[in-house]
């Protein structure tokens, strides 16, 4: 069960999804909550965006979205991400996220 502290933002262009992001981890997973960021690990490497198109792919998988929804706003370079996804609102996000945990 996810707390309500996941700090999902609303805008005119998608919801903005922040992501603490877990590369080389053992394996491909939503795995909670960490300082208001879904925590997520994937097991690529962080280079050359190896990462930040894993996270994509698990985010789409464990969310129930297309890849094309999910797009890397901030953070390509750090653990801390922005993940904005079209074609959805707060609601829906946090719902999916609370199946998937």
């Amino acid at each position: 069960m996810m707390s309500p502290s996941i700090v999902l933002e609303q805008t005119e262009s998608g919801v903005i999804l922040p992501v603490q992001a877990r590369p080389g981890a053992k394996q491909n997973a939503i795995t909670g909550e960490h300082n208001g960021a879904l925590k997520v690990s994937v097991t690529q490497v962080a280079e050359k965006g190896k990462a930040n198109a894993a996270l994509i792919q698990v985010l789409a998988k464990q969310l129930g979205l297309k890849k094309s929804q999910i797009s890397l706003l901030s953070g390509q370079t750090s653990n801390r991400k922005k993940f904005r996804i079209t074609e959805a609102d707060c609601q829906t996000i946090r719902e999916r996220i609370q199946q998937s945990l």
